[in-house]
């Protein structure tokens, strides 16, 4: 199950890299890559991904605790990515995943199994609340 998991994850974040692409191909005009202040509009803030996740998986007050360290250490290590305009794009994305995934798995250890299936389906819908728009950042 856990290698499905990975393998939805991976799709979808291939699935969102090519829409990414197609938009800026097609003249989206995102903020622009080391613009001054746009880092922060492009990586979610961890109290807002708290506050989502909260919201959508109706987590109680011990697993909010719980869950804010690794969504801060996910939000910092995000930015440190972002803000590093000259690695590659494919390392960057390779580094991006892994975080994401490592902080997946935190996160599980903490919900109930009734939780850990709507985060499932929360996975399988974009959501910038979640994600921002830290994959158009090394455009």
């Amino acid at each position: 199950m856990t290698r499905i998991r990975g393998i939805a994850l991976a799709t979808l974040l291939t699935l969102t890299l090519t829409v990414a692409v197609q938009q800026a191909n097609a003249g989206w005009s995102g903020p622009a890559k080391g613009s001054p202040g746009t880092d922060h509009a492009i990586v979610p803030s961890a109290e807002g991904q708290l506050k989502f996740l909260a919201e959508k998986l109706d987590l109680n007050s011990e697993q909010q605790e719980k869950m804010k360290p690794i969504l801060q250490e996910l939000h910092d290590t995000t930015m440190k990515l972002v803000q590093e305009h000259s690695m590659p794009h494919q390392e960057y994305v390779s580094k991006l995943r892994d975080a994401r995934y490592r902080a997946d798995k935190k996160i599980r250890a903490i919900l109930t199994d009734e939780q850990k299936k709507e985060l499932d389906q929360v996975e399988q819908e974009p959501h910038p609340e979640l994600h921002g728009n830290v994959t158009d950042a090394k455009h």
